[in-house]
């Protein structure tokens, strides 16, 4: 500690000596560090017992450096102590700083312990343990967060470092909710904003759990409200904490430098501000100067710290005395007229006026009562009356001479430091012809500020002849003592120039302003002083007694250069009362001590009783105060002071509650402030400072904001640069090397950060980090103020950190997937599905660049390609995994398609990297293995159908299985490798309704869902390279058209091989087989609209069109040849019954012969009736037929077309057949078939659904006209030949 009364040499040596002990201690951490003993020896004991007496050197050693830690320690401690002087003395009273009350507001941080709280919430909430009702929406969102955030390492490295607050967990969490409800379907009546609403609701239900999250422990009381604006004795304690000062030692250093006194703390600015002005002159006097970069800097030094000077003085002297008091207008006034005040030393400044001075008393007269009254009868009314003299009467209210109490209160105002107080007792007169009230007597009074302020009892003069010899009266007069009075009372002076006469006199010391004292001596009923002496200049001190002048037993004096004032008071107290008053005033350096106090500090001076101080002044003394409290500030060097003060609060600010990312609280910047512009401290010597801890944390793993970085910086880069950011014009030559030292270090930590930009900024924490971060780079990088860096140079710059970033991302995804483990030792399969998983976190990285530090972007919208290189290079560096994996798999594997597909995917949507470096490699790699997947799958599919439908019993499918999936694929044996299954990524869109209807054979369903499969598959894909995109899909189609077409005319083939093996005779029934192929022939029509349409440009699509026009043509003519063929073969039935029937043409023996037999025999049994089984069993045909077809071709459109040829192939056969027999009569039971067959033909196909148009046609007439008159014929000649059987509509006949 600084000895005031040391020489300069032993002060600059302990200087030196402390600060480089208080680096040591300041180093780390936000207390003091200490070294801790070493550990000893268990042995040692014994060991030194049988050993000679002196000590070894390890036990030397380890005593010496015990010793200096306990010094180190010592030193640490009294420097703590000193730097707590001064800011307290900052906060006691301020004068150049405010508490800022627009800084952003910091919210509470989380911890390690709240974090796995949280986790452990949302794990309950997952599985169902709590209340909280959500939809399967919500509870997927909150999965992902828990999954992807909530668990992240960085995300726990992020709160270790204290940069994650509550509100950094909820905007991640909306972030990620507004991009999924943004993808949600439109709900009528439910707005998506209503939605984010209750999800962000139903997350804070979470995060609270049963009782409120945010609530702190009570120990946490002081930082809980460090964000607000404080008191001076929040700010006690909490620089208390920041320094390590205990309550006792602040109580002794608040009592001892009077920090509630505002005119000691007043005084002793004052005197620091005189301190500073010398100190200056001494430098300028003996040229000792920093080392500046220039020496013209020198003199403009020296004006600088002038002018600092006087700024902090016009500051002070701004203060009114008292706010709000009577006199503050007259502060104004002063401070405009007398400026000259602000530059001490000035000979012409301007002299105070007797009118400067003049005070404004309150005065306060109580009457209570008066005793010894026996002039008066008793029921007399008696009342008092008061005046200052010079100002208005009061009276009291009307008493009873028997009981005169008033208990009354006047008020008055004066401007006469001594007043004469008048207060008279009358008595009402009872003369008709008095004009005035009896005097019965009166008191004068000269009261002052000094006098009893309590009841007393006064003698009243009374009229001569009185009998009222003993009146008294008791009343009491309190005057108050105006702010800017600060002393008062009865002195002898002599002097020169003033108060020329040795004399008692009453002296006022009044402020006219922080800077202007004056003292005045004042006579009776006079409000200006009669003579008055400024104290600026002045030095006082205690004297001895001059024997030469009477009066005065305890003496004083002022000196200034050319005169000396003389006091002398009645006692020791009231001197010891006025010089501590004058000393504040005067603004003097050297500290009056009296003689019989020479080893003691000043008592408390002002309002507080004498017996008070020196019980303060012992106790600081008893525990060593007393050096740091009158210790002179302007002997340390306050700039290494504050480095280390700020150190100190910086690391007691980053472990509090709040996440403050490098930011000082409100009451911390006031009291930094203050510090600074009280003790001188350079802004840029500060800003290096900031800089300097702000880094170390940052390196240290603290989340700083750079936004804090750049201020600091531009402040130093502004000031290095000659741009006076505080009107400070010097520059030393240590700043400049200091800011070019933090200028590389904080360029080196950019680039790392921006390096390590998914650790140093997790999820975009903080918000905006990153985009702050890359601007500070640019600002880093520049030469100058004025010039900017070209966009190269910075682009440059990024890329190369933004490569690091690359590799660094991928190395330790690799090492978090242990991939090299996986990739050395495990099988091809095994080396797919890492490459795969590994495929998968490479893309959630990229995704989490894009959604959380897409901000990059728009810090460099210049150059938007910079990510883009990032990822590409990322990208590039999977590559070589997934090129070693892919390798290593086996000739015509296809398990490595869904990689492409999930790279493909990724890379596609996304406007930089599609088609980039990358991609483009992906697709030559898979090129090859599509072009060879689909030239296998065509050879597969081809002897599929050659070979299958040469087995192909052509069964339903439906008879087969009932669910096609299941069927496995027929195998190829003439192929040497074994093909997979198809891939099959997404279900055909067909594939749900055919399961229910399809009666095709296997080897054509088989045949459809490969060709669908394939092109799915081939989709799927979704091949970024267009002209590649397009070629496999012409060439998928032209491979279905021509699949399709082989397999149309085999069928058609199988199906007229088939047909003409099944007989003529009305025992035929349509197999199920000739159906299944006829369903072949349907599916293929509708699969070829989907599988042969190629959708491409227009000049192409007009081409295709013709080849596709082929296949369609080709399908529908090869169903019109098998309906064709169908129907002959139906009708060829009808053709054989009609040739049974005539047999029983007119003329012929066979007819004559059955017609005898039939009549013989029906004399003696029932005959039935001859032609109806032939025309039965021809109708049962029909109809089973009929039901055959219905039941087992799909096709609606087909079969109508089918019936009506086949009812009209019908009736042009038996059209023709009675044509033929226009010349003869129809046999009886001819005539009977017919009319049967004909009718329910007709009904039936009727029923089917068979037009008017096409049933009631020309043919269909003809033969109702021949069986009509056929009939009407019969029945003239045979009556009941026929036996009901007629063509007409209403008859009942025989089902």
């Amino acid at each position: 500690m600084l000895d005031p009364s040391s020489s300069e040499e032993e002060s600059d040596e302990l200087l030196d000596e402390e600060r480089r002990d208080a680096l040591l201690a300041a180093g780390g951490g936000s207390s003091p560090r200490s070294l801790p003993p070493p550990p000893r020896d268990p042995r040692g004991r014994e060991g030194g017992a049988g050993r000679a007496a002196s000590p070894s050197p390890s036990v030397l050693s380890e005593g010496r450096e015990e010793q200096e830690r306990l010094q180190r320690e010592e030193r640490e401690k009294r420097l703590r102590l000193q730097l707590y002087v001064f800011i307290a003395r900052c906060i006691a009273h301020p004068f150049n700083a405010k508490q800022p009350t627009d800084m952003a507001r910091r919210q509470q941080k989380l911890n390690k312990q709240q974090l796995q709280t949280l986790k452990e919430r949302f794990q309950a909430f997952l599985n169902g343990e709590t209340q909280i009702v959500a939809d399967e929406a919500f509870c997927n969102a909150v999965r992902s967060y828990y999954e992807v955030f909530l668990k992240s390492d960085r995300v726990a490295r992020m709160v270790h470092s204290g940069g994650c607050s509550a509100n950094d967990f909820r905007d991640v969490f909306k972030k990620n909710i507004e991009k999924r409800v943004r993808s949600l379907p439109e709900i009528d009546g439910l707005s998506k904003e209503t939605v984010l609403s209750s999800w962000l609701a139903k997350y804070d239900a979470i995060y609270r759990g049963e009782e409120d999250f945010c609530k702190q422990p009570n120990r946490m009381a002081l930082s809980a409200v460090s964000e607000l604006i404080l008191s001076k004795e929040q700010l006690y304690e909490m620089f208390q904490q920041i320094l390590g000062i205990k309550k006792l030692e602040h109580q002794l250093i608040y009592n001892a430098c009077q920090l509630d006194n505002a005119d000691e703390q007043a005084a002793q600015i004052r005197r620091e501000l005189d301190g500073r002005l010398q100190l200056a002159e001494q430098m300028a006097r003996e040229r000792k100067f920093p080392k500046f970069i220039t020496r013209e800097m020198e003199n403009m030094y020296i004006e600088e710290l002038r002018s600092s000077v006087n700024l902090l003085m016009a500051n002070l002297e701004s203060l009114p005395v008292s706010k709000g008091g009577p006199e503050f207008k007259l502060q104004k006034l002063k401070r405009s007229q007398n400026s000259a005040f602000l530059d001490i030393g000035d000979e012409n400044e301007v002299q105070l006026s007797k009118s400067d001075v003049v005070l404004s008393f309150t005065l306060e007269i109580v009457i209570m009562e008066v005793q010894g009254l026996k002039s008066v009868a008793p029921n007399r009314i008696v009342y008092c009356t008061m005046e200052v003299e010079g100002g208005e009467k009061l009276q009291t209210d009307q008493a009873e001479a028997s009981r005169p109490q008033w208990g009354t209160q006047g008020d008055f105002t004066t401007t006469h430091p001594r007043p004469v107080v008048k207060v008279k007792l009358f008595t009402e007169s009872t003369g008709v012809l008095a004009l005035e009230d009896k005097e019965l007597g009166r008191v004068v009074l000269y009261p002052t500020s000094n006098s009893s302020k309590s009841p007393d009892l006064h003698k009243m003069i009374v009229p001569k002849n009185s009998q009222d010899s003993d009146l008294k009266i008791k009343l009491a007069v309190r005057m108050d003592k105006p702010p800017h009075m600060k002393h008062c009372g009865y002195l002898y002076a002599l002097g020169q120039k003033v108060w020329k006469r040795w004399k008692k006199r009453y002296f006022v010391l009044v402020q006219v302003s922080q800077y202007t004292f004056a003292m005045c001596s004042y006579r009776e009923k006079k409000s200006e002083p009669q003579e008055l002496m400024q104290l600026e200049g002045y030095t006082v001190d205690y004297t001895a007694p001059h024997t030469g002048l009477q009066g005065g037993r305890m003496f004083f004096n002022a000196v200034k250069e050319g005169d000396t004032v003389i006091f002398a008071s009645d006692d020791e107290q009231d001197r010891i009362l006025w010089v501590q008053a004058m000393y504040r005033a005067t603004g003097q350096s050297y500290k009056p001590v009296p003689a019989s106090q020479a080893q003691k500090m000043n008592p408390k001076g002002g309002d507080v009783s004498a017996d008070i101080s020196p019980l303060y002044t012992d106790r600081g003394q008893k525990h060593g105060m007393e050096e740091f409290i009158s210790a002179n500030p302007c002997k340390f060097d306050h700039a290494f002071l504050f480095q280390l003060l700020q150190r100190q609060t910086l690391d007691h600010r980053l472990n509090d509650s709040y996440s403050c990312l490098g930011w000082f609280s409100p009451g911390q910047v006031f009291v930094l402030d203050e510090y600074c512009a009280r003790y001188g401290v350079r802004g840029c010597h500060r800003h290096l400072c900031y800089l300097n801890e702000l880094i170390e944390h940052s390196e240290n793993g603290s989340v700083i904001d750079p936004t804090l970085l750049h201020y600091s910086f531009a402040f130093c880069a502004s000031h290095v640069h000659g741009n006076r950011p505080d009107g400070i014009g010097t520059v030393s030559v240590e700043e400049k090397e200091r800011f070019e030292e933090i200028k590389d270090r904080l360029s080196s930590l950019l680039e790392n950060q921006i390096s390590h930009f998914r650790y140093c900024f997790p999820f975009g924490r903080p918000e905006g980090a990153l985009k702050a971060t890359l601007s500070l780079l640019e600002r880093v990088l520049m030469k100058d103020i004025a010039t900017p860096i070209p966009a190269e140079e910075v682009k440059k710059v990024v890329r190369k950190c933004l490569e690091k970033a690359a590799l660094i991302n991928y190395t330790r995804l690799t090492e978090y997937a242990k991939i090299e483990e996986a990739m050395n030792q495990a099988t091809p399969a095994r080396k797919l599905e890492e490459v795969l998983h590994l495929a998968e976190l490479c893309i959630e990285v990229l995704q989490q660049n894009e959604e959380h530090h897409s901000e990059g972007r728009e810090a460099f919208a210049w150059w938007p390609e910079l990510l883009a290189e990032h990822a590409e290079k990322f990208l590039s560096l999977y590559s070589v995994d997934m090129d070693s994996a892919l390798e290593a798999q086996p000739q015509d594997s296809w398990d490595s398609f869904p990689l492409f597909q999930l790279l493909n995917n990724s890379l596609r949507n996304d406007t930089f990297l599609c088609n980039g470096k990358f991609h483009k490699h992906l697709q030559e790699i898979f090129v090859p293995m599509v072009i060879r997947y689909i030239d296998l799958m065509e050879s597969s599919i081809a002897q599929s159908i050659h070979r299958g439908l040469e087995q192909e019993s052509w069964q339903p499918v439906k008879s087969i299985t009932n669910s096609l999936p299941n069927v496995a694929l027929p195998k190829v044996p003439s192929l040497p490798l074994n093909l997979p299954q198809m891939p099959s990524f997404t279900t055909p869109t067909w594939m749900t309704s055919m399961y229910e209807s399809t009666n095709g054979s296997a080897t054509s369903e088989d045949l459809f869902w490969k060709l669908d499969a394939l092109q799915m598959f081939v989709f799927d894909l979704h091949w970024p390279e267009p002209e590649f995109a397009h070629h496999l899909e012409q060439r998928l189609k032209l491979m279905a058209t021509d699949m399709i077409e082989a397999c149309v005319k085999r069928t058609r083939i199988a199906f007229e091989v088939k047909l003409q093996k099944t007989n003529k005779s009305t025992d035929l029934r349509i197999p199920s087989s000739l159906c299944t192929m006829f369903n072949v022939l349907v599916d293929a029509k509708k699969q070829t609209a989907k599988l042969c349409i190629l959708e491409g440009g227009q000049e192409f699509a007009s081409q295709w069109q013709q080849y596709h026009s082929k296949i369609d043509d080709l399908v529908e003519e090869t169903v019109k040849e098998i309906i064709s063929l169908l129907v002959s073969k139906v009708v060829s039935v009808l053709e054989g019954v009609l040739s049974k029937l005539s047999r029983y043409d007119e003329g012929t023996f066979f007819s004559s012969l059955v017609s005898f037999t039939v009549k013989a025999a029906a004399k003696y049994v029932d005959v039935p009736k001859p032609g109806m089984d032939l025309a039965d069993t021809y109708i049962m045909f029909v109809r089973q037929n009929q039901d055959i077809l219905r039941e087992k071709v799909n096709e609606e459109m087909y079969i109508e077309k089918l019936f009506d040829q086949w009812y009209s192939g019908s009736m042009k056969v038996i059209c023709m057949w009675l044509a033929d027999r226009l010349d003869l009569q129809l046999h009886i039971y001819q005539l009977k078939t017919l009319i049967k067959i004909v009718k329910k033909t007709y009904r039936d196909f009727r029923l089917q659904g068979v037009m008017e148009g096409t049933l009631n046609s020309k043919t269909y007439d003809t033969v109702h006209s021949r069986l009509t008159v056929e009939e009407a014929t019969v029945s003239v000649t045979d009556a009941g030949g026929l036996q009901g059987i007629t063509m007409k509509d209403s008859d009942e006949e025989e089902g």
